[in-house]
């Protein structure tokens, strides 16, 4: 009895004393990630806000340098993450080497340099016994749903009961226009009695021609009219509202109306018609013409400022006379040698129209204004003796008129 009382005292003195916070080791990854969840980050969160990986910041809290593609990375990747945290950068660096045995290798050695895991299954590293963040279902990322789980059965009764019905009623207005379509004929062996009786051919025979043009259905007058009637016009006939007053005419109704003159008889007066006796007058010559004793160059300008006539006059080509058009307004001319240029009108020839070797411009070509500006010429003059010969040439061309 006495030697278990003392076992027993020893056992709770070894029991019973209390284990304070430094009894337990913590590692590096614990406290990171108890200060992010003080943070109230998660992986995902420090991804977007750090630019690093997700299984970076993992395989940092795990201690797993064999994560990373590039082993030059991870000290920049721990120390950025320990500052994100608000821990030494340094310290939490040494521990992590410490931790996982990571050494820092120079920059030209084959440590350095990237990585190159075998093809085949992915590290079993970590407390889920592979990386979570490789492995295609991320425990805390929603998983993709299937196709099927997106379909349900009611649906898919639904839509077959819509389908059946929108093929019954297709198939029963099929039906409806097929039997709509159908004509049924059934032979009859006996003709009908009415056809029977009546024999279109027996009139024909027994009526005479006259019974049988009065027997004929003649349209009435009603249809003939109807039938020939004009047809309507396809524009409406216009009529002005005013047509009622507009067309009243004031000389002939109202009180504008001119009194009627006073009937006067006349008596019947008795004429003798006396046969017309003819009438000798003189013939007038209205022309006016240009003269050209010797070749000119003249242009004949009308008012409006169109040519009328304009070449060489006194030449064989065009002759050595030009008649003047009348026109309401007299037109000008323009003459070169003018001194061979002379005009004729009623008979007599007046000119010269300038000096030789002159140009005579704006000159008015009208009867009256040629009679009040130039004198009539002189043909026993010997400065005229060239018009007087070409006067006697024209009158020698020209048709004599036979005698009474």
């Amino acid at each position: 009895m006495i030697g278990r009382r003392s076992q027993r005292e020893s056992e709770d003195e070894t029991d019973v004393r209390p284990k304070g916070f430094d009894d337990y080791e913590v590692s590096l990854g614990d406290r990171m990630r108890g200060e992010r969840a003080t943070m109230g980050k998660s992986l995902l969160d420090v991804q977007r806000e750090l630019r690093i990986k997700a299984n970076y910041i993992a395989a940092i809290e795990d201690a797993d340098p064999d994560a990373f593609d590039t082993p030059g990375f991870i000290a920049g990747y721990v120390r950025s993450y320990a500052r994100y945290l608000g821990m030494n950068p340094d310290k939490t660096f040494a521990t992590f080497c410490a931790e996982s045995g990571f050494e820092v290798a120079h920059g030209m050695s084959a440590e350095a340099s990237v990585v190159r895991k075998p093809n085949g299954g992915l590290p079993a590293r970590g407390p889920m016994g592979r990386d979570p963040f490789t492995s295609p279902n991320t425990p805390f990322v929603p998983g993709r749903e299937s196709f099927v789980s997106q379909i349900e059965p009611r649906a898919i009764g639904s839509s077959l009961v819509l389908l059946a019905v929108i093929c019954g009623i297709g198939y029963g207005g099929w039906a409806v226009l097929n039997r709509i379509q159908q004509v049924q004929v059934s032979p009859v062996e006996q003709a009908p009695v009415v056809l029977s009786d009546l024999d279109p051919l027996d009139v024909a025979r027994s009526a005479t021609p006259d019974e049988q043009v009065a027997a004929t259905d003649l349209p009435s007058a009603e249809a003939l009219d109807r039938l020939y009637r004009p047809q309507a016009l396809d524009l409406p006939v216009l009529v002005a509202r005013d047509a009622p007053i507009s067309t009243l005419d004031p000389r002939t109704v109202g009180t504008f109306q001119p009194p009627e003159p006073p009937q006067i008889e006349v008596a019947e007066v008795h004429t003798v018609e006396r046969p017309a006796l003819p009438q000798v007058v003189e013939k007038l010559d209205t022309t006016l013409k240009i003269v050209a004793v010797n070749p000119s160059w003249m242009r004949v300008t009308a008012a409006d400022g169109s040519i009328i006539f304009e070449g060489t006059l006194g030449t064989v080509e065009q002759g050595n006379t030009f008649e003047v058009p009348l026109t309401e307004e007299p037109p000008q001319l323009r003459a070169g040698a003018s001194g061979s240029v002379y005009f004729s009108m009623n008979g007599e020839h007046f000119g010269p129209v300038g000096a030789p070797g002159t140009v005579a411009k704006g000159v008015i070509l009208s009867k009256d204004a040629v009679a009040e500006t130039y004198s009539v010429a002189d043909l026993e003059a010997e400065q005229n003796s060239a018009l007087k010969r070409l006067v006697a040439e024209l009158q020698a061309q020209e048709p004599v008129a036979a005698s009474d």
